[in-house]
């Protein structure tokens, strides 16, 4: 009897433990797990890595006092010099992102504006006044969950430098820089990593305004 009175109550220490919340969740913040911060890193990294690799133009790297030995020359989207370009400020590109606080898995990261805020913004546009406690000015500034989103952003890069080198080097041709930084050495356990096969469906993509074809005339 004593013995599942015991168990009894340490059930319900873990309970309450497990529910305990900070004020940030208190008031509805969940900021992103590993997961989400790595998934997001490598999708932006690659991005970047993308963008500088389209370059073909040939380097020459090494230094000579009497510059009479010649430099090794090397191709740009080879070169460590790009793998640092790529690097600077990639996570300042996390703050592109929005919440999107009508899904529940990761693609509540996203960029392009939430549904919440589409229907808030066209209120306000038809002159509806909507209160959100905070100036309207302030709608659109990245939430707490992306700032904090950054700075893991920044911690996983500063940790896991190595890591990225040698997939620069080494592993890019083999696989993907989510594979190797966030399955291999970031996520250690396969429940962590569950968030890696979310994908925004096609309705969830932002829809972006179409442009007038030049010489359109505008209807009255």
């Amino acid at each position: 009897m004593l013995r599942q009175l015991f168990i009894f109550l340490l059930l319900v220490l873990l309970r309450d433990s497990n529910c305990e919340q900070t004020p940030e969740e208190e008031q509805g913040v969940r900021y992103a797990n590993r997961c989400e911060a790595c998934k997001i890193l490598a999708a932006e990294l690659e991005a970047r890595l993308g963008e500088t690799g389209k370059s073909h133009d040939v380097i020459e790297i090494g230094y000579s006092v009497d510059d009479v030995r010649p430099k090794k020359r090397t191709e740009y989207r080879r070169s460590e010099l790009r793998l640092l370009e790529s690097l600077e400020n990639v996570c300042e590109r996390v703050l592109e992102y929005n919440l999107h606080k009508e899904r529940t898995d990761s693609t509540r990261f996203a960029k392009g504006m939430s549904q919440t805020f589409q229907t808030l913004h066209g209120l306000v546009d038809k002159g509806v006044k909507v209160d959100l406690g905070i100036p309207y000015e302030l709608w659109d500034k990245p939430p707490v969950e992306v700032t904090q989103m950054k700075t893991q952003c920044e911690n996983m890069l500063e940790q896991y430098e190595d890591a990225i080198s040698d997939w620069y080097f080494k592993e890019q041709q083999q696989k993907s820089l989510q594979q190797h930084l966030c399955e291999d050495h970031v996520l250690k356990h396969a429940e962590e990593r569950k968030c890696l096969k979310e994908q925004l469906t096609e309705e969830q993509k932002p829809k972006g305004k179409k442009r007038k074809a030049k010489g359109d005339k505008e209807e009255l």
